[in-house]
């Protein structure tokens, strides 16, 4: 079932689509779980179980509830994976599912594997650290490496699936999981694989991550009212909310997908990355690298017939946090004039809390669900909007809506930024 190469020569470019989904977060343990309660506008942030957070300012973060890796692969296997392998695997098996695709039927060759992690095998790194400790140092694990290693979840996949195609890690902070799929849509684009599984995971709650974060001043601190804490957009906010998970999804080229009957999400049109070049925490004070990579992204769309007035919704970065709400807002505004104000956005950041690595990738997903069911989840907590935030960020409440072209962005520390464009799968688009 292979495609064929891109276009050259100004013709349309090769089409990408996405025809599975999956996911484990906050909200849920599927994305059909998640989807609804993001609509519902419901919260999964709540104090921390895992460890004990006494000495920290911040106690609560978005953890799973109720993921057992025993009901999705034998014990012994989940006992020599760190989470974040787990959690990348489980949401590829929901997406291969979700795309009935039978990978037995493919060549090999032809099918890739990016998952990103912004983290890693953190969990085994400090086990064996403290293995080192207490018994010496030839007592540590023979599987810390693969696991410590950002790219052994896509090593894992490939091994499970027996593909053979384009296999890497994207390592991008907060912006791994929008740079992961528009890395696979870009070789599938060139010519390089028909089916791409891409995505990110992460299992970063840990003491000293939290720590790290809290020391920075990047937490929230609203541990009365920890459901309440992420508040994009809001005057109040106080800063964001750490959350673990992983979200996958399966893109072919549409010809590949005809050919095998697919059920298509969204098409994937547009994909920009870049950097602020400015500071290693910080954005841009003006969003200078988030304009660019909403503008690289759109400039791709065009090659699709898609113009920067055709957005309807974009799913914000909308981290809650001091500097980056403001500064998206006026990134936005720079790239889309007036139009800006005629856009639906979003923070689901708001109900999930910030995935770091999987972020971009569950983002990615809600505005292909948001194309596919005509509705817009909600920010929630967005009580007292900040002036600096002007827009339209869809406060409290979902809304129906009828979305032809999503926008998700995702920016990180190091001056990171990614921007994906998506558009309603119609057979006869340019």
């Amino acid at each position: 079932m292979r495609s064929k190469p891109p276009a050259a020569n100004g013709a349309t470019p090769q089409r990408v689509v996405i025809t599975g989904v999956g996911a484990l977060t906050p909200l849920g343990l599927s994305v059909d779980e998640t989807w609804a309660n993001l609509l519902a506008g419901r919260s999964g942030i709540d104090h921390v179980r895992k460890f004990d957070t006494t000495g920290l300012r911040t106690t609560f973060a978005g953890e799973l509830k109720g993921f057992d890796p025993k009901e999705f692969m034998d014990r012994r296997e989940a006992r020599r994976l760190d989470p974040y392998i787990q959690y990348a695997l489980v949401a590829t098996q929901q997406a291969v599912q979700d795309a009935g695709i039978d990978f037995a039927e493919e060549v090999p060759q032809r099918v890739g594997v990016i998952i990103g992690s912004g983290i890693g095998g953190a969990h085994s790194l400090v086990e064996n650290l403290q293995i080192i400790d207490r018994r010496g140092l030839l007592r540590v694990s023979p599987f810390f490496i693969p696991n410590m290693l950002v790219d052994s979840a896509a090593g894992k996949i490939a091994i499970q699936y027996g593909v053979y195609g384009p296999n890497f890690a994207v390592v991008n902070a907060c912006a791994t999981g929008t740079a992961t799929i528009g890395e696979a849509f870009e070789l599938i684009r060139r010519g390089d694989a028909d089916v791409m599984i891409a995505g990110g995971a992460e299992a970063g709650l840990l003491p000293f991550t939290m720590a790290g974060f809290d020391v920075m001043g990047a937490l929230s601190q609203r541990n009365d009212d920890p459901a309440a804490a992420c508040r994009p957009f809001d005057r109040d906010r106080d800063g964001f909310v750490m959350s673990e998970g992983s979200a996958v999804v399966i893109l072919e080229t549409l010809e590949h997908a005809r050919a095998r009957g697919a059920h298509i999400y969204a098409e994937i049109v547009g994909y920009g990355n870049s950097a602020d070049g400015y500071h290693m925490a910080a954005p841009h004070f003006e969003g200078r690298g988030a304009v660019d990579a909403m503008r690289m992204a759109l400039r791709k769309a065009a090659d699709y017939g898609i113009q920067p007035t055709d957005v309807d919704y974009i799913n914000a970065h909308g981290t809650a946090t001091r500097l980056n709400d403001p500064g998206e807002t006026l990134a936005i505004k720079t790239v889309l004039g007036e139009h800006a104000y005629n856009v639906a956005i979003s923070s689901t950041k708001s109900m999930l809390g910030h995935l770091l690595g999987a972020a971009g990738a569950i983002e990615c997903i809600i505005c292909a669900k948001a194309i596919q069911e005509g509705v817009i989840p909600p920010t929630i907590n967005l009580e007292n909007p900040d002036p600096a935030c002007d827009l339209d960020y869809v406060p409290n409440q979902p809304r129906q809506a009828q979305v032809r072209v999503a926008m998700s962005n995702s920016f990180g520390f190091g001056g990171h930024n990614s921007t994906l464009v998506l558009r309603r799968y119609e057979e006869a688009a340019a």
